[in-house]
């Protein structure tokens, strides 16, 4: 069940984005007067789930859900289809508009990417508002499993305070700014210390079997027994917070868990704080080193608990939330750019965390969340948008950068050249998306 919502998300969210992609260049097209042959969502090769024909447009969806396409007269695309470009120009084909309206149309679906992820962005900030953990409140560090964090010198209990010299301000700029972090300045135990980040940090973190970040430390807060507990005779209160267990501190589970482990079976001391008490209790552990009691996960309850502060503000005016979410936007674009940067630098060997589907639906959460919806569809449109702004053939930027060849040079590449670089395009995007989701195969079997 949990698959099948994230696999419903991913296809929601994508086929939303593809269509409204098209869209940006249909409708230019329409207003330039250059003919429409079809609109697809998905690829129809070979044949369609679904087509219908209105005016000159065929309107259409594909079985391979690998994209979308407009197929539009007089242009060499990836439909190939060369036996048009044979006969002579007509007014209503794409070759025979003027540079600046077909930089337009290429330029439209990119457009209408980004336009979609700020309204997103806006709305979601009007709607929700905003929360993020603030990083000076979090008690006790963070908790660091990943073995790559430890290589470099990074441990449980570390306070993150700078990344490249960017002060840290809230939980949520740790994750992208560790993504470029050359340096990082911690405190640890109230000294600060400089970690120094290896070149080929994100290969080393790509390749590790642990798909641990950097997360909260989890406190030890008692809810309630477990169902038939060896403990539920035990004067243990729903808030209660685990101190030490037989006199060693065990406010963490990262803490508590490897002692109770070592006391399987026994009887052990604990202390416990109960508001503004501390008090004592004497708990059975069991042959697999548990307690038997249910414990608070949520951040709600560490911050109840003092753990945290979450600072929120969902009072935003819709003027307020236009500038909010366009800060939004801007940062997200900007740590996509430079995520791609490090991805086509070998030395970093970033490439290695490319992935195709099984990533991008893994993002989803495996149960139904607008916010959280919305958001990874902002995001996805700002990839979306992005890459195709590459100067590779086949995509929306290599025929931008064509047409601005064009219009700076006022030559016009020959149509055998617009055929072969498409060609060559083409293989160039299917060498990607095989890589991509190879990655994704190769991790799933080996890590």
């Amino acid at each position: 069940m949990d698959l099948l919502i994230q696999i419903s998300q991913l296809l929601l969210s994508l086929s939303l984005l593809i269509v409204l992609h098209e869209l940006g260049h249909f409708i230019p097209a329409k207003l330039f007067k250059t003919r429409v042959e079809k609109f697809y969502l998905f690829f129809d090769v070979k044949y369609s789930l679904f087509k219908k024909k209105i005016g000159e447009t065929v309107y259409g969806i594909g079985w391979l859900p690998l994209g979308g396409y407009v197929k539009i007269s007089g242009m060499i695309d990836e439909s190939m289809d060369t036996d048009q470009m044979k006969q002579e120009p007509q007014p209503w084909e794409f070759r025979s508009k003027p540079s600046w309206q077909r930089l337009i149309i290429m330029l439209g679906g990119v457009f209408v990417n980004f336009i979609l992820a700020a309204i997103i962005y806006i709305v979601i900030t009007f709607v929700y508002g905003t929360a993020d953990i603030q990083a000076k409140s979090v008690v006790g560090g963070y908790e660091i499993s990943n073995p790559v964090f430890k290589d470099i010198g990074l441990k449980t209990g570390d306070k993150i305070i700078s990344i490249n010299g960017e002060e840290i301000e809230f939980f949520s700029q740790i994750v992208p700014k560790m993504l470029s972090a050359k340096t990082a300045t911690i405190d640890r135990e109230g000294v600060l210390k400089i970690i120094n980040f290896p070149v080929d940090f994100l290969g080393q973190l790509s390749s590790s079997k642990s798909k641990s970040f950097i997360e909260l430390r989890k406190p030890f807060i008692f809810s309630k027994p477990a169902d038939e507990s060896i403990n539920d005779k035990v004067d243990i209160q729903d808030g209660d917070l685990l101190l030490s267990i037989n006199d060693q501190p065990a406010q963490f589970l990262d803490q508590s868990s490897p002692i109770l482990n070592l006391n399987k079976g026994q009887v052990v001391s604990v202390e416990i704080k109960r508001s503004n008490d501390v008090i004592k209790r004497n708990l059975n552990v069991n042959n697999d080193g548990k307690i038997e009691f249910i414990l608070k996960a949520s951040s709600k309850d560490f911050e109840d608990a003092g753990f945290l502060k979450t600072i929120v503000k969902d009072d935003y005016t819709f003027l307020q939330s236009i500038g909010v979410g366009y800060t939004m936007f801007n940062k997200q674009v900007f740590s996509y750019w430079t995520q791609l940067e490090l991805i086509f630098n070998p030395k970093t060997e970033a490439y290695k965390g490319v992935g195709g589907f099984i990533s991008i639906g893994n993002i989803f959460p495996t149960s139904w969340d607008w916010y959280r919806f919305w958001s990874i569809t902002a995001f996805l449109s700002i990839m979306l948008g992005v890459l195709n702004l590459l100067p590779i053939p086949a995509l929306d930027g290599g025929h931008v950068m064509f047409l601005l060849y064009e219009m700076i040079s006022g030559r016009k590449p020959s149509d055998k050249f617009m055929e072969y670089a498409q060609t060559i395009g083409f293989f160039i995007l299917i060498t990607l998306v095989l890589f991509a989701n190879g990655n994704d195969i190769f991790k799933a079997i080996f890590n």
